[in-house]
């Protein structure tokens, strides 16, 4: 294996080897948000007018999934590897910042879509499963995992303890990525909120992948597509800046 594929191959079995709390855990956590949410509101609210709220919240606790552990998988390896002094064997290693940025996206890609597919085969046993666009469904997981992986990098590199970490993710991350639409469509917000809604990236990435499942959404998933496509463009830059010039992690 060449230098990336050998840091990715590292990676993934990080996580692989503690699989029941890396994968299971999130799959459960998503499985009582549906038991819970599902049984309240089912029969009760219908999306866009045809969905019943049960199968449309499938797709979205599917993409939270993905994206929450996407950014889980890099921060938390580039944090734990500052903290615990490994990340030196890294460093010494001849290793690019490209071949560093292709492993910890690559990673971070995996976790968040097996996660993803765990979810989603789960819930779907109360849904059952139903495509209109497969290929947009693949389209946005993968952009979607690699721009939250992406943006683990970036805090990874910019904490230098556990609670910045935390603090990061509970006060950036979460709130971005429950006020996307998850549990609700935008258009029963009202018009302020609906205007914030859409100053959200993670919006577009949530809209654009229910939109494979029921062929309908709160915006065309093209636009989607440009702007999350364009927002992995611009941090992936970054990332790529910080990581060629050692940004904390080189004395």
């Amino acid at each position: 294996m060449t230098g990336w594929q050998t840091l990715l191959y590292k990676e993934s079995l990080r996580f692989w080897k503690v699989g029941f709390q890396t994968v299971g855990a999130p799959v459960l956590t998503a499985v009582l948000y549906l038991l819970i949410f599902g049984h309240v509101l089912e029969g009760k609210a219908l999306v866009y007018g045809t969905v019943n709220y049960t199968a449309f919240l499938v797709p979205g606790l599917v993409m939270m999934s993905v994206l929450q552990n996407a950014f889980a998988n890099s921060s938390s390896s580039l944090i734990q590897s500052k903290i615990m002094g490994s990340l030196v064997f890294v460093l010494l290693s001849p290793l690019s910042h490209w071949d560093w940025f292709w492993a910890y996206v690559g990673s971070a890609v995996a976790r968040g879509l097996l996660v993803g597919a765990g979810v989603f085969a789960v819930t779907a046993i109360f849904t059952g499963a139903s495509f209109v666009a497969p290929v947009w469904i693949i389209v946005f997981a993968v952009l979607g995992a690699a721009l939250l992986g992406t943006l683990g990098i970036v805090a990874g590199l910019w904490a230098e303890k556990f609670d910045q970490m935390a603090a990061f993710q509970n006060f950036v991350i979460m709130p971005m990525t429950f006020l996307s639409g998850v549990f609700y469509s935008i258009h029963s917000l009202p018009p302020f909120w609906q205007t914030v809604s859409h100053l959200n990236p993670f919006f577009y990435m949530i809209d654009g992948f229910r939109y494979g499942f029921f062929g309908v959404s709160d915006v065309s998933p093209w636009l989607s597509l440009g702007i999350v496509g364009s927002a992995l463009v611009v941090v992936s830059a970054i990332t790529v800046n910080l990581l060629r010039i050692g940004y904390k992690i080189r004395g």
